[in-house]
């Protein structure tokens, strides 16, 4: 079972929000409810099961750390990532320098990216959708679905 879709939520004043119920089905039924979650480089929160995160790990740890990338990964992507849990109510609390990052305020939007979900503040998302739908994207979208066989 993979993420997919969209949900708009909202986040209350102690800094929780609920993870969508189709998206805690997938968690319940294949990875338990410990959540990574940590920046993007698109000004959204990237969020995945603590087994995927730990997967990635394993991968980046058999590089090398002194590779540019790599060093800037740990210090971007590593160094904000924590640990979240599911509560009973279905929420995951989110730290303030996280929020502060994505400029995650009272409505967000949850999206699902197949193996992890993005976390994005409503307007932010207005501005990415818009934006990967536009002409500057299309080649490469179209390139990406051959390759597949979409």
């Amino acid at each position: 079972m993979f993420f997919r879709g969209l949900f708009e939520h909202t986040i209350d004043a102690k800094g929780r929000t609920s993870v969508p119920a189709r998206f805690r089905e997938v968690l319940t039924g294949n990875y338990g409810d410990r959540l990574v979650v940590t920046t993007a480089f698109d000004r959204c929160l990237h969020v995945m099961p603590l087994k995927n995160w730990e997967a990635l790990e394993a991968r980046l740890g058999q590089r090398s750390s002194m590779e540019p990338g790599v060093k800037q990964i740990y210090r971007t992507y590593v160094a904000n990532a924590t640990e979240a849990d599911v509560d009973k109510l279905g929420r995951i609390l989110l730290p303030p320098n996280l929020r502060a990052w994505a400029e995650l305020t009272k409505d967000v939007v949850w999206v699902g990216q197949i193996k992890q979900m993005e976390l994005w503040s409503k307007a932010g998302w207005e501005k990415a959708s818009a934006d990967a739908l536009s002409v500057d994207h299309e080649q490469d979208i179209a390139r990406v679905f051959r390759e597949i066989g979409g």
